[in-house]
């Protein structure tokens, strides 16, 4: 699988080029949509029988929500607690 829309170098100028804070920002919020999904099973599956609900509700992987929520400026990070975190600066109180 290859990022394609939105393109890799659009999603890295969102995470100061840092192709570890997009990983992980991406995976985080795939798992919150999962999560919320999720929630929705139960009722979902009453109505149809499908088994993989994020595709079914959405018609993209979570992966791929989550990509464009990043690169739309719905998500983002701190850049000063990622820096204190990763023990580069201290943190600003």
């Amino acid at each position: 699988m290859s990022v394609i829309k939105p393109k890799i170098d659009d999603l890295l100028d969102k995470t100061d080029n840092n192709r570890f804070l997009l990983a992980s920002l991406a995976s985080k919020r795939a798992c919150d949509i999962n999560s919320m999904l999720r929630e929705q099973h139960s009722r979902v599956l009453a109505v149809q029988d499908i088994d993989d609900i994020t595709i079914a509700m959405s018609g993209k992987d979570t992966i791929s929500m989550a990509m464009e929520e990043i690169v739309d400026g719905n998500i983002s990070f701190e850049h000063d607690k990622y820096e204190a975190a990763l023990g580069h600066k201290a943190a600003e109180e």
